[in-house]
């Protein structure tokens, strides 16, 4: 059967994150459309409402929602996905999948609609938070260097105290 790569969007936080639906849970997508909406108890997101955007299949070619089927299909097409523009009015034939999600589906992508167990996307490591400007960004740095330079200081003090207590009971054997 088929496993799918889903990449889930919030566009309130402006974050994404990436899961992987196992064969029980994709039987069920099977035969969802571009636009259909999918309930987050699928992916352990209580709560939250999912809307299915695109996707692509397993040779990496694009789901467009104005092409019906799960097939792929080659279009005539100025602008949109699976295009690239090169010049004003030329039109390109295309090959792009189907809107249906089928077996040849390897990745969904899905976007946060609604719901109040919105889900918490962990920012990943190294990467600037979309919705912080400089400033915030700034103190945020600064106060991670301070907690870095608190936790340094408390261990070199444990060490010291260590030390001390090694060299007093030392003293006492002696």
């Amino acid at each position: 059967m088929a496993e799918f790569k889903l990449v889930i969007s919030d566009p309130k936080t402006g974050r994404s994150m990436q899961k992987v639906a196992p064969e029980a849970i994709a039987s069920q997508l099977i035969g969802k459309k571009i636009g259909d909406t999918i309930k987050g108890e699928l992916f352990d997101m209580t709560g939250v409402e999912l809307l299915i955007t695109g996707g692509s299949d397993n040779a990496g070619f694009p789901m467009r929602k104005d092409v019906r089927g799960g097939g792929r299909k080659k279009i005539l097409i100025v602008a949109g996905v699976g295009a690239r523009k090169k010049a004003a009015g030329l039109r390109q034939r295309k090959t792009v999948s189907g809107n249906t999600i089928s077996s040849r589906t390897v990745q969904i992508n899905l976007k946060v609609v609604s719901g109040e167990g919105r889900m918490e996307i962990p920012l990943a490591e190294g990467k600037k938070d979309p919705k912080m400007n400089k400033e915030e960004r700034r103190k945020a740095h600064a106060d991670k260097e301070k907690a870095a330079q608190k936790e340094a200081a408390a261990a070199e003090k444990k060490a010291k105290e260590e030390e001390a207590s090694k060299a007093a009971s030392e003293e006492k054997k002696g």
